[in-house]
């Protein structure tokens, strides 16, 4: 059958960077439509999150793979593409965030966060590019951040590595568009509710913080725009969020 009679639930979502917040989110909102690969460096959020899409009639697979690794990249594409098939959507969602000035961020963390953020996003986009011009259609998405456009004085390892990436989603839109690929950036713009951030902010009523939930059904709405309204960025924030 071809791409194009396909029912959604025959096309393939793959979420690149799942833990506790929005990258499980994610999973589960395109697991309505879609069989998901969960991706990550460790299994515990994965396995987790891919046995609950299971449970409710889903079709899921984790695969743990480092995003700043291309060997693992490429072995991680060939066994999503070989269980589940061709990819659809790619969702490319890093989170790391160190903290520091310029003085308190060492060279080994400033590169360890580019490599994370831009260069993982340029090894994925660079797996699944191909076989989605070839069939004339596909998205990717990718996950930003306040400090990628308004940076803090603490951001001086995780801002230049957004400010990247959002640079590369730039490139990419230019490039894939008129291809019939969408690719667009989603400016995260405040805390998102999770148990970490949690932890430090103890103070925060839920209206103050982004729901993951939320989050992932932005990231649903930019998956399915009509390609005479694609976007190649969108701000989300929480209402009392200043910007």
């Amino acid at each position: 059958m071809s791409n194009s009679t396909q029912d959604k639930s025959d096309k393939v979502c793959v979420v690149v960077g799942v833990g506790e917040g929005l990258g499980m989110a994610l999973a589960l909102r395109f697991a309505a439509g879609y069989k998901v690969a969960l991706v990550a460096r460790s299994a515990g959020v994965i396995d987790r999150t891919a046995g609950e899409i299971k449970s409710a009639s889903g079709v899921a697979l984790a695969v743990q793979s480092d995003a700043t690794v291309e060997s693992q990249i490429a072995a991680a594409h060939e066994r999503i593409v070989r269980d589940l098939g061709p990819i659809e959507i790619l969702i490319y969602n890093r989170g790391r965030r160190p903290m520091g000035r310029l003085m308190d961020t060492t060279p080994q963390v400033f590169e360890e966060t580019w490599r994370l953020h831009t260069f993982g996003a340029f090894l994925w986009a660079r797996q699944v590019v191909p076989e989605m011009l070839a069939r004339g259609s596909g998205t990717i998405l990718i996950t930003g951040a306040t400090a990628g456009i308004r940076p803090w004085p603490t951001s001086a390892g995780f801002a230049p590595a957004k400010f990247a990436v959002r640079g590369l989603a730039q490139v990419m839109s230019r490039d894939l568009h008129p291809q019939g690929l969408h690719v667009a950036y989603v400016n995260v713009d405040g805390g998102i509710d999770m148990p970490l951030l949690r932890k430090f902010r103890r103070d925060s009523k839920d209206e103050d913080l982004l729901k993951p939930s939320a989050i992932a059904d932005a990231f649903w709405y930019l998956a399915h725009q009509d390609r005479s309204v694609w976007s190649n960025e969108l701000d989300i924030r929480p209402f009392k969020e200043k910007f």
